[in-house]
């Protein structure tokens, strides 16, 4: 079994722990419905980068 040899300060386990902090998704809108998406992702409309790529089932 593992043991440390000495005691990890709280600045070291600070600065372990520094990057496990949860980070908000970032959206983007697309630029001709204004629908809010995620990045690199179609919206719910089916557009991606202003172009219509998937048809949704109202338009069929």
């Amino acid at each position: 079994m593992a043991v440390q040899k000495s005691k990890v300060s709280r600045s070291r386990r600070g600065q372990r722990r520094s990057h496990d902090a949860l980070t908000s998704k970032t959206l983007s809108q697309d630029a001709i419905t204004g629908e809010m998406h995620l990045r690199h992702h179609v919206t719910p409309g089916g557009f991606f980068k202003g172009r219509q790529i998937v048809a949704t089932a109202d338009e069929e």
